[in-house]
């Protein structure tokens, strides 16, 4: 779950493409990694430029997504798949060349394993949360939820949901539907920005976001939803769901179960019985 790989001791970031089922790296990165320069990005900006000026056609399969950088934020990052990346490895001479090629295949490895058996996925998911400091409680909750959010999500690629935008609009509506909030809202009151939302939320947060998840899940099965607006209709319904059950649960404990508590302080999101 982590985007972030280590290599002998050295940050490679690094982005799950589920559709095209491949990884992509951080040039700069393995740049550093690799180049030995204390100055990876002039390091690679210097063989970009001989690699252009080669004619090279790997200077053309550069790619660029937004990766997280040391400072938090998210800035485009040239990258390249795994096949190009080890192309790329031809033109850096340096020792630590094949013991990379030997990570990258292991990298892969650990994919494909994932893939073929699902709970090595979700172990490394769990141990990546304790590496974080989440408890184990709101850690189990944590992994239920990501198991029925990609239900959700291949339910939605059933019905011709294609586009990430269309995804995150789905997912505001049935998110402003049973919290009263859109996803910008919910994410100001916990003062977020680029974090996920659902890593920040609390035990019974999860619980109602998982059960406005599997209502719509379910809806959308049955109803069969032809075009994006109806899968709209179906997304609020299945949000409206879970707002009737929030709203039993605050005129029951007398207060909001919407939270501003976010992940800074994790042992507040896990919510005790004592404290209903």
């Amino acid at each position: 779950m982590a985007n972030i790989k280590i290599f002998e001791g050295k940050n490679i970031r690094t982005h799950w493409n589920a559709e095209k089922e491949e990884w992509f790296f951080s040039v700069v990165d393995v740049c550093g990694v690799l180049g030995g320069s204390e100055r990876p990005r002039k390091y690679w900006d210097d063989l970009k430029r001989k690699l252009q000026a080669e004619g090279s056609q790997l200077s053309e399969k550069i790619g660029q997504l937004k990766l997280q950088s040391s400072d938090g934020k998210f800035y485009l990052t040239d990258v390249f798949n795994t096949k190009d990346i080890l192309r790329l490895i031809q033109s850096i001479p340096s020792p630590k060349a094949e013991p990379f090629k030997m990570w990258l295949a292991q990298v892969g490895s650990d994919r494909l394993d994932e893939m073929a058996d699902p709970e090595k996925a979700i172990l490394r998911g769990a141990a990546y949360y304790r590496q974080k400091g989440y408890t184990e409680g709101w850690i189990n909750q944590r992994l239920q939820t990501i198991e029925m959010r990609k239900e959700l999500t291949d339910e939605w690629k059933e019905r011709g949901i294609e586009l990430e935008k269309q995804y995150a609009i789905l997912t505001n509506e049935m998110t402003k539907a049973w919290s009263g909030m859109s996803v910008p809202q919910y994410k100001a009151l916990k003062d977020l920005k680029k974090e996920n939302l659902r890593d920040n939320m609390t035990n019974i947060e999860l619980t109602l976001n998982q059960l406005a998840e599997v209502t719509t899940t379910a809806l959308s099965k049955q109803i069969n939803p032809k075009t994006f607006e109806d899968n709209k209709s179906v997304a609020k319904q299945g949000g409206s769901v879970a707002k009737n059950t929030r709203t039993d649960i605050e005129k029951r404990l007398g207060r909001s179960i919407i939270s501003p508590a976010n992940a800074k302080d994790k042992q507040l999101l896990e919510v005790k019985a004592e404290e209903s």
